[in-house]
């Protein structure tokens, strides 16, 4: 990082740490949709997708409207300052450049990774993998670059291509050899018992139809205001096959509270046969709040 002779021994432009970090931000730009095509295929692919058919389409259309922005908070708050931390190293100890500043961008991606546990509750497990090695390829890359003359416009440019290109090329024949989601079949008394949700909601189907709720969200009644009510009290509910009246081809349980409190509301069948669920989404069909139960 800094001031520095770049290219030939011959040529004398100077490399300002502005192009450092412009480099830096295109290359982390470029690499944000493979990182979202790893997550993709990681943890969403084959999976439920709890009436949104379109969210995984709609993210690759929306994502590269902020890569250039995603692209410059990651290179500001990871790349940019490791970079910086690796240059302070006394110079008596060994090592290439690259091999410090990778290093000491990973810690500072396993540091974000803590800062969000400690904050916003995000399991370390699931994103300490994520933060860390996030700076991987665009520190090897920047290493890669130093000495080239490709800076500016250039380097967004070729950061945009090779991006998009590796995405096509990794993203179509892995798309088309993931599995598609089958939803369990269900039998009603395999949905007897308690099923739990957030915010203390608790649903029990009882064998005979009956069933009680305790703080469970339900689309609201006819007289109700809000996009859905939260309800306490009994009910009646039965396994539904492709309910037609609900528009569709899932199963599902028809949940029919009694009282002033909630309308019917169709649960559809989701998970797999060892960890089955029941969802709705409330309100907007298109942006409704999706909410789950899960057995104990």
């Amino acid at each position: 990082m800094g001031w520095g002779k770049t290219g030939n021994p011959g040529d004398r432009r100077t490399v300002r740490p502005n192009d450092e970090w412009n480099r830096a931000a295109a290359l982390c730009a470029g690499q944000l949709p493979l990182v979202w095509l790893a997550w993709w295929l990681a943890l969403e692919a084959g999976g439920d997708d709890y009436g949104y058919p379109g969210g995984a389409y709609l993210g690759i259309c929306c994502v590269p409207v902020v890569l250039p922005l995603l692209g410059l908070v990651h290179a500001t708050l990871q790349i940019t300052p490791a970079a910086a931390l690796a240059g302070l190293r006394p110079g008596a100890l060994p090592g290439p450049e690259w091999a410090w500043h990778l290093g000491v961008s990973v810690l500072i991606g396993a540091g974000w990774s803590v800062l969000g546990r400690l904050l916003w509750g995000w399991p370390l497990g699931d994103t300490l993998p994520w933060f860390a090695g996030a700076g991987v390829l665009p520190v090897l890359v920047l290493d890669r670059l130093r000495g080239r003359p490709w800076r500016g416009r250039r380097v967004w440019l070729g950061s945009a291509v090779a991006s998009f290109v590796l995405f096509v090329g990794c993203g179509i024949p892995a798309a088309a050899l993931t599995d598609t989601y089958e939803p369990p079949r269900l039998s009603a008394g395999q949905l007897t018992g308690d099923w739990h949700g957030a915010h203390g909601s608790l649903l029990r189907l009882n064998p005979d139809g009956r069933a009680e709720l305790t703080r469970l969200p339900a689309r609201r009644g006819a007289d109700e205001e809000g996009d859905f009510s939260v309800c306490d009290g009994t009910g009646t509910w039965t396994l539904e096959r492709e309910n037609e009246f609900m528009d569709t081809d899932r199963d599902g349980v028809l949940l029919r509270p009694n009282g002033e409190c909630g309308g019917e509301t169709y649960w559809t069948v989701g998970g797999t046969e060892q960890d089955p669920e029941l969802f709705v989404v409330l309100g907007d069909p298109d942006s409704g709040d999706l909410r789950i139960l899960t057995r104990d």
